[in-house]
C-alpha cells in the first residue's frame, strides 16, 4: 500500500511515517518509480512503534526495543535489554507518580489555608 493508504490505517501522519523511516524504523519496498509500497510487515512495526510510544518511550529507545519484537505478533521476547529499558521506565514513572502526589498533597494543603481564610 502507498504511504496514505498506510497513514490512515495507522492514524500516523505521512510526515511521521517519513520521519521512522529517516530513523531506520521502517524500510518499506519502494515500486518501480520510485513510491514507497508498505506492507504487513511495516503495518506490524507501526502498531509496536504506537504501543511502545503510549508506554512513554522515545523513538531512540525503541529504535533499540524493537529487535526483541516478534514477527506476526504484537509481542516481544523477554530479551535482557528490554527487560533492563522496561525497568528503567517503570522506576521512571513511578517517580514522576511519586512527584505528582507530592504536588496534590502540597495543592490540597494551600486549597485548605485558602478555605480556612475566606471563611
Amino acid at each position: 500500500m502507498k504511504i496514505g493508504e498506510m497513514a490512515e490505517r495507522t492514524g500516523v501522519s505521512i510526515r511521521m511515517l517519513r520521519y521512522y523511516e529517516e530513523q531506520g524504523l521502517l524500510a518499506p519496498a519502494r515500486t518501480a518509480s520510485g513510491y514507497r509500497d508498505y506492507g504487513k510487515v511495516e503495518l506490524n512495526t507501526i502498531e509496536r512503534i504506537k504501543t511502545l510510544g503510549a508506554c512513554g518511550m522515545t523513538l531512540p529507545v525503541i529504535q533499540r526495543f524493537l529487535p526483541c519484537a516478534i514477527d506476526g505478533r504484537g509481542a516481544f521476547e523477554p530479551c535482557d535489554e528490554l527487560r533492563s529499558i522496561l525497568q528503567h521506565h517503570v522506576e521512571d514513572v513511578d517517580r514522576r507518580m511519586d512527584a505528582l502526589a507530592e504536588s496534590r498533597t502540597l495543592l490540597s494543603a494551600l486549597l485548605d489555608e485558602i478555605d480556612i481564610r475566606v471563611e
